[in-house]
């Protein structure tokens, strides 16, 4: 369906736009403005939901650009920014008359205070930092304003170089009082500090030097693109190389999705089966400070552009990368990783079974819903389900548990056939494109798969298939769904429509790529699962329940709305599930390990949202040390042992004799499952509806006599 959509969408767009632009005559110094031309046409004819590019447009364009490219207030003057405020209500006029002086301004003006920083910086680190002065710096940067002069400017880099530096000071005096290393004095370990800090400011500027101006005028466009939904992005020639690249399943360095903060880079995503997954001591929320490489300075990646952050962290296969990490938690990590090509195995669907009071219960771990593009016959997330699922039966499963917590979603055409494993027939999920046309997408084939108990599991990065699927299955009363308060929240489309499809004649050479929003999810009762994503029967806390994660913590979402439902036969398989739903949620209520979840839940935000923090060497190890010994307790206090034990499937026993890395990472995985509080209470909810569901068959039966 995506393929006829974009056809269909850029035969009038390309007719439209041969005429427009290949009448113009643009010079070769006009291909800024020839990009700036083509990604408002195609935002405004292609995008789900166009937005009226006007004043209040243009003002967002404005506080967003200058945000994100000074986004520690460290550049621009008081007098620079009251210099740019005449844009502010312009941008719009501009971008319709293709006019980019705005950009140009504020780009010139960068590049200046940029190497006036230069010797600000230096002239800074010449000067020893007392750690004894009581003083602290406010890291929310939207809470201070702009430097109102260069006195104020270089008192605001002493703080910010002050801050780097300590947690530096900090590790040599700690391994110097430990014998662990090299004997330093106060002061040599504070004159070590402020060298490395010269030394990462040093680098970092090397890759500012690398980057040309066409480098920030991307940024410059995809602040506009931003506007529409964060899920609209345009990427330059070398970008788009590289997400056809990630696209393909070929992901080569640490195995992370990463998002620009002011203080450095966060993990929003961990992508199965790779380096980070393997290691397991960083988690989604974690921000990563510095990027080292063996035997070399680490850099500070705060302040620099997000893609330069990314060629620092990635790099071959088998090499080191060294990672100085802020965790959810607060505390400060330093973390080696070997960069590797991911294991696409492992991102596969994986099932086990465990035993509970002489029943049988079967568990299926998927992790994205993947899909070969070129062939679907071959390996897909649906048919691999299908396939787990007789296995499973054959072993005499009683139950199923689907676990799709963190499956960020993937092929539309998967979870459509995947919910058809579940229901005899209908539809399984609306969708609507930009011209309000709707399609529905249903299950056809009568054939059930498993029509016993069944319980999802999701959390708040169970995103778009996978929230179509536990939305689908929750309309129909065919599953209970377990997890967080609500799922990721993302029910939009995208297509990427390469720029040169556009224009008939192109002197410029590669324009890029536009990734654009132009469908929307709807589940069959007709709400949509754009920001609500999908409720949880069963709410039950975990450590990001007060963290901002999902769709609605992202800039510029669009919002929710409901269309008419789908006509559906609601699944009557079950007796009492209300009352399983109300049994389950009574045991989470009174669970000591879901009330410690809880208790590090709300820790983990008040660490979040504490911004201050003292540049007194004294508070600052106080507070480090109670956050390191706050971090231990809960992570102690998380060993929790269900004392379940998970067997994988007889098919994979056989296989580990000639496999015993396989038999690790099953081991390593059941282990997992045995100290999951969540997996326990899904099996629990599993007795609960097999009872009802016997009860069922026992009624049949009696009916047919």
């Amino acid at each position: 369906m995506k393929r006829k959509l974009l056809i269909a969408f850029l035969v009038p767009l390309i007719a439209v736009a041969s005429c427009s632009f290949t009448n113009r005559s643009f010079e070769n110094d006009d291909r800024d403005k020839l990009l700036l031309d083509l990604i408002t046409y195609v935002l405004e004819r292609g995008h789900y939901e166009p937005k009226d590019i006007d004043d209040d447009f243009s003002a967002s364009v404005y506080e967003d650009f200058i945000d994100i490219i000074d986004p520690t207030k460290r550049y621009f003057l008081k007098s620079d920014i009251e210099e740019f405020e005449q844009y502010r209500f312009q941008i719009d006029d501009q971008i319709r008359n293709t006019d980019i002086s705005f950009f140009n301004l504020v780009y010139d003006r960068l590049m200046q205070r940029m190497q006036e920083a230069r010797d600000l910086y230096r002239e800074v680190l010449a000067q020893p930092f007392d750690f004894s002065e009581k003083e602290a710096i406010e890291i929310d940067y939207e809470k201070q304003a702009y430097a109102a002069n260069k006195k104020e400017l270089s008192e605001r880099w002493r703080k910010q170089l002050k801050y780097s530096a300590i947690g530096t000071y900090d590790s040599k005096m700690s391994l110097s009082e430990s014998g662990e290393g090299e004997r330093l004095t106060v002061s040599q370990a504070e004159e070590a500090a402020r060298e490395a800090t010269l030394k990462n400011l040093d680098e970092f500027y090397v890759f500012v030097d690398d980057l040309e101006r066409k480098d920030w005028f991307v940024q410059y466009l995809n602040t506009i693109v931003d506007e529409f939904d964060p899920h609209t992005y345009y990427f330059a020639p070398d970008d788009k190389e590289r997400f056809d690249m990630s696209m393909s399943g070929k992901f080569e360095g640490i195995g992370a999705r990463l998002q620009k903060q002011p203080e450095g880079a966060k993990i929003v995503e961990i992508i199965s089966g790779g380096p980070v997954w393997r290691d397991q001591r960083l988690e989604v929320g974690d921000e990563i400070l510095k990027v080292g490489q063996p035997g070399e300075s680490p850099v500070n990646i705060v302040g620099m552009r997000l893609d330069d952050a990314i060629k620092l962290i990635k790099g071959p296969k088998g090499t080191k990368v060294d990672l100085t990490v802020r965790k959810v938690d607060g505390t400060i990590e330093e973390i080696s990783l070997t960069r590797d090509v991911v294991e696409l195995e492992e991102s596969f669907a994986k099932s086990a079974t465990v035993i509970k009071d002489g029943y049988k219960y079967g568990l299926i771990n998927l992790p994205k819903f993947y899909v070969d593009f070129d062939d679907y016959s071959e390996r897909n997330a649906a048919t691999d389900v299908a396939k787990e699922i007789e296995r499973l039966k054959e072993e005499g499963m009683q139950g199923l548990i689907l676990d799709l917590r963190d499956n960020g979603g993937g092929s539309l055409k998967t979870v459509v056939e995947m919910a058809g494993l579940f229901i005899k027939d209908g539809p399984i999920v609306q969708v609507r494109s930009s011209a309000n046309d709707k399609e529905v997408y249903d299950d056809k084939d009568e054939r059930i798969q498993w029509d016993g108990p069944l319980v999802i599991l999701v959390n708040e990065l169970s995103a778009s298939a996978s929230e179509i699927l536990a939305a689908a299955m929750q309309d129909y009363g065919r599953a209970v769904i377990i997890g967080s308060e609500q799922t990721f929240g993302k029910g939009t489309v995208q297509n990427v429509i390469p720029l040169e499809n556009i224009v008939r004649s192109n002197e410029h050479g590669d324009l890029g790529a536009i990734k654009l929003t132009t469908q929307k999810f709807y589940r069959i009762n007709g709400g949509s699962t754009q920001l609500e994503g999908v409720k949880s029967d069963v709410v039950v806390p975990d450590r990001y329940s007060y963290i901002d994660l999902g769709e609605r913590d992202q800039a510029n979402p669009l919002q929710w709305d409901k269309i008419e439902p789908a006509k559906y036969q609601p699944w009557n398989g079950y007796i009492d599930f209300e009352a399983t739903i109300a049994h389950s949620a009574e045991r989470m209520k009174n669970h000591p390990q879901i009330a410690l979840i809880e208790e590090n839940a709300r820790w983990l935000k008040e660490q979040q949202d504490e911004t201050r923090i003292p540049l007194n060497y004294e508070e600052y190890r106080k507070t480090e040390q109670e956050n390191k010994e706050r971090s231990q307790y809960f992570k102690s206090m998380m060993k929790y042992d269900s004392h379940l034990s998970f067997s994988s499937l007889k098919y994979e026993q056989d296989l580990f004799t000639q496999d015993s890395v396989l038999r690790e990472k099953r081991d390593r995985w059941h282990q997992s499952l045995a100290q999951d509080v969540y997996v326990e209470e899904a099996i629990n909810v599993l007795e609960d509806l097999k009872i009802n569901h016997f009860k069922k068959d026992r009624l049949a039966s009696r009916l047919r006599d």
